[in-house]
């Protein structure tokens, strides 16, 4: 057999220089982050080319970059987060530190050079340019705030803000313009050069190679899609003769930083929860143990590395329930078996009648936002909503008070007043709870998986998830209220009273996602 012949290395600028890489058929991703180790450009979903995360500017020009062809750019300049002017650099970080515009800072590199490529060409249509980006924490608008405040900085001390970070993401966390600009210490930026790459194989195996795309190609998975299978509730309505009644699908938790780990021999393997704690997803994830595995195995360090694919197949998911409920607070929930939520439910509606149900499908846990006693709120809010329509009240089991209203129609809006102890810092505060009250909004009305009766799943990329873009969202006003009682967490009770005032704004229709946007 013949050798074919090697194809001419490609040439092309990087942030100033010029570069000579071999011609693989690889992307542009890979070769900036995997080859030169550019870690601002992230990759949270290659290669779907649906979550903006690895944009980068070529000549100029916004681009997603694991979709892009290596080849595509030769002889051209790319510039990363890296590269941008370092007056650029510092002026966009503090302006989304000050906005709160980023949260765990996964998305923030690539929103941040799409919004430069917008700046450059004079335009504000920033909720355009953002439909190429999907960000799970803010809720989008506090990254407009930061469009409009950049250059603008606020200079203000904030000593409490990682504390209260940490606090509404239920993991230690960092806030500050380095977080805005991608350095928040995730665990596959900071893996060493020259580690063993494993990435997981259909049959529940693990395959092994030198690079990220050798191991993808010696996995032998073909990359899914979005079905046109519809999002159906798993489980039937319990009998009864029920006021309000509810059915919730498999809701995907859609972190953007897939989970990721590397450990070395006889070491302790990095945390895949890095400056994020992914709403609870992450807290056992597969990463962190089959790094140290892996590890020990080959006496070499491993570098644990799941696609978007992987994360949706491996990681937990919020329990479906369908439940009925009266007017005095009484009914039944029936949720897909999950240790721990039936004491979720009944911490805060003792008066509900809990039964776990096995249902095929993907594994779920008491761990995500809120998960169990969130349902519970909503049903009771709605349940007591003919006799009282106004404002939704929620309390946490923890203690935090929130209270959301929903207006719907030509301008729709929301509003929601939190107390939860001392604020710390009320940017920060602002920022979860506004991310709170997007994630609550997609729960209620576009949010789903596709799950077949054999409980495998169908809808595997970032986009079918449905979770809300930034044109489909409306303002949301959010009022700190005074208070000293103990620091907790005031997010989560946003999340379950901004869902309960959304859809009893919708009138309660008996099934989630509603498929009944707010926004026209």
């Amino acid at each position: 057999m013949t050798d074919l012949p090697s194809l001419p290395p490609l040439q092309f600028e990087v942030n100033g220089r010029q570069v000579e890489v071999p011609d693989t058929g690889t992307t542009l991703l890979d070769v900036l982050r995997e080859q030169l180790g550019l870690r601002a450009v992230k990759d949270g979903c290659s290669p779907q080319g649906q979550c903006g995360c690895c944009t980068v500017l070529v000549d100029g020009q916004a681009r997603v970059a694991c979709v892009t062809p290596a080849r595509r750019v030769r002889g051209r300049s790319i510039t990363t987060l890296e590269g941008l002017p370092e007056g650029d650099r510092v002026a966009w970080g503090q302006a989304f530190c000050d906005a709160g515009g980023s949260q765990c800072g996964f998305c923030t590199p690539g929103i941040v050079l799409r919004l430069e490529s917008l700046r450059r060409k004079g335009s504000a249509d920033v909720d355009q340019a953002l439909l190429a980006h999907l960000c799970r924490c803010t809720g989008w608008q506090t990254i407009h705030e930061a469009f409009d405040q950049v250059g603008k900085p606020v200079a203000v001390a904030r000593p409490g803000a990682g504390r209260r970070a940490s606090l509404e993401g239920r993991n230690p966390q960092q806030v500050s313009p380095a977080v805005a600009l991608g350095e928040g210490g995730f665990a596959d930026d900071t893996a060493p050069e020259g580690a063993l790459v494993a990435v997981p194989t259909t049959e529940g195996g693990w395959a092994l190679g030198e690079t990220l795309a050798e191991a993808r190609a010696a996995s032998g998975k073909v990359q899914g899609r979005r079905t046109t299978v519809d999002v159906t509730p798993p489980l039937a309505l319990p009998p009864g003769d029920w006021d309000v009644t509810l059915q919730t699908s498999w809701v995907e938790p859609a972190y953007l930083e897939t989970d990721a780990s590397w450990c070395e021999p006889g070491g302790e393997a990095a945390s895949p929860l890095a400056n994020g704690g992914a709403f609870g997803a992450k807290r056992h994830s597969v990463a962190a143990t089959a790094a140290r595995q892996l590890a020990d195995e080959h006496g070499r360090t491993v570098r644990v590395v799941l696609s978007r694919e992987d994360s949706v197949r491996l990681g937990p998911k919020r329990p479906p329930i369908a439940a009925g409920i009266r007017h005095d607070g009484t009914g039944i929930v029936r949720v897909a078996r999950t240790p721990g939520i039936a004491d979720s439910i009944k911490a805060v509606a003792p008066d509900l009648t809990v039964e776990e149900v096995d249902v095929p499908g993907p594994p779920t846990s008491p761990d995500l936002r809120a998960a169990g006693w969130a349902e519970a709120m909503v049903l009771l809010a709605a349940a007591r909503a003919s006799a009282d329509a106004g404002p939704v009240e929620v309390t946490s089991p923890e203690g935090a008070w929130a209270r959301a209203e929903v207006t719907t129609g030509d301008h729709p809006r929301v509003r929601v007043a939190v107390r939860c102890g001392d604020p710390l810092d009320e940017v920060a505060l602002r920022s979860y709870c506004i991310g709170a009250a997007h994630m609550a909004l997609g729960w209620v009305t576009s949010e789903g998986l596709a799950v077949d009766e054999a409980g495998e799943v169908h809808d595997l990329t970032i986009r079918s998830f449905g979770i809300l873009r930034a044109v489909d969202m409306p303002p949301v006003e959010v009022v700190v209220e005074p208070d000293d009682g103990p620091l907790v967490n005031g997010s989560d009770a946003v999340f379950a009273a901004v869902a309960a005032a959304t859809w009893i704004a919708q009138g309660t229709p008996g099934a989630w996602p509603t498929g009944l946007r707010l926004r026209p």
